[in-house]
């Protein structure tokens, strides 16, 4: 088959990540993948860089046109992104291509419900990356099909890690690890609390927070300021090798509000390092059955409690990211990813 996946966004995020994961799928697996994305984006570069087919197009109009041009040659049309199956439901009628969707995020349609049910309807399969963000179609009277994103184990590099210990003063010190953009769904403020909480008993401990600066980042840098933690809680920015970063790391938390997977909790447990997350979407299905310690989303008392918890019982600790590593590598594997795709695409 010749697949022509469509990811339209800017920059580089988990939905990003999973795109390029399924080229590389799809072509291990012996089918034509084919890319449409944003002309110069980090996406696109990656996906030439691989030897990929690329159409790169600076704007929405652009977009279309190469779609028009392209689609009938195509077997199946996938988009990966909100922003990419608006335009596949807007030139429908023109493209007369199977077309896949796969949702990301564990949002509810706020505004114009009819609107969303439309667009997500003009998709001849549905696809969602948890229960989580299957629930807000469902709920809108769409079939859908659950296929769980897929994570890779990179190992880390040792002398990465060591340079990474010296740049940040790391020897001696206790290593907390999140990677997410400074987004208000995020949630920093509440881990940076959570870490203000620990470091009055663990003046050792240092919590590392990797990712992209947002519209949360001023209130983070200011609580951070607030509350003395300049030392203790370090926004270091995104980071392309989050496995160096992992090695370092006694616990990662994740401090989401909302979170449709979460695919760098699971990262960290394919790296083997323990988890702390809050209960919400992804979350609640990934860390089930003793792989992972939750706690309400904006308790920050809960985290510190959990982390604590973590901190204080290696032994557990150890069981508990055995669990999840091996979870994570049977259910969140590339190849069972693509092979879920390969079904629904055969079926269309």
């Amino acid at each position: 088959m010749r697949i022509l996946q469509l990811n339209l966004e800017r920059g580089w995020r988990g939905g990003e990540r999973q795109t390029l994961l399924t080229l590389r799928g799809l072509r291990a697996a012996g089918h034509e993948a084919e890319l449409l994305a944003r002309a110069g984006g980090p996406l696109a570069r990656r996906a030439r860089d691989e030897g990929f087919v690329v159409h790169e197009a600076a704007h929405i109009v652009g977009m279309a046109v190469c779609l028009l041009r392209r689609a009938r040659r195509c077997d199946v049309l996938h988009a990966q992104t909100a922003q990419a199956m608006s335009l596949l439901a807007l030139l429908r009628p023109c493209l007369r291509r199977p077309m896949v969707f796969t949702r990301r995020t564990a949002f509810g349609p706020t505004r114009h419900p009819g609107r969303t049910r439309w667009k997500w309807s003009r998709a001849d399969a549905f696809v969602a990356i948890s229960e989580a963000a299957a629930h807000a179609p469902r709920a809108l009277g769409l079939e859908v099909r659950v296929i769980p994103s897929a994570v890779e184990a990179r190992p880390a590099d040792p002398p990465a890690v060591e340079a990474l210990r010296a740049r940040f003063a790391l020897q001696g010190r206790t290593v907390l690890l999140t990677a997410a953009a400074l987004s208000p769904e995020k949630d920093p403020r509440t881990l940076i609390e959570a870490v203000a909480i620990l470091v009055a008993e663990r003046p050792d401990l240092v919590c590392l927070h990797c990712g992209a600066d947002g519209a949360a980042g001023e209130e983070a840098r200011e609580r951070i300021r607030a509350l003395g933690l300049e030392d203790a809680y370090r926004l270091v920015g995104f980071q392309p090798r989050i496995e160096d970063f992992l090695a370092l790391a006694r616990v990662y938390v994740s401090s989401s509000r909302f979170e449709a997977l979460g695919t760098s909790v699971l990262d960290a447990c394919l790296s083997g390092v323990p988890v702390v997350a809050t209960a919400v979407g992804g979350h609640l299905e990934t860390l089930a059955q003793g792989r992972g310690l939750l706690c309400e989303p904006g308790d920050a008392e809960g985290m510190a409690r959990q982390i604590a918890r973590i901190l204080d019982d290696p032994a557990r600790a150890v069981a508990m990211a055995r669990r999840a590593r091996e979870h994570a590598a049977r259910d969140y594997s590339v190849s069972a990813m693509v092979a879920g795709y390969l079904a629904v695409y055969r079926a269309l």
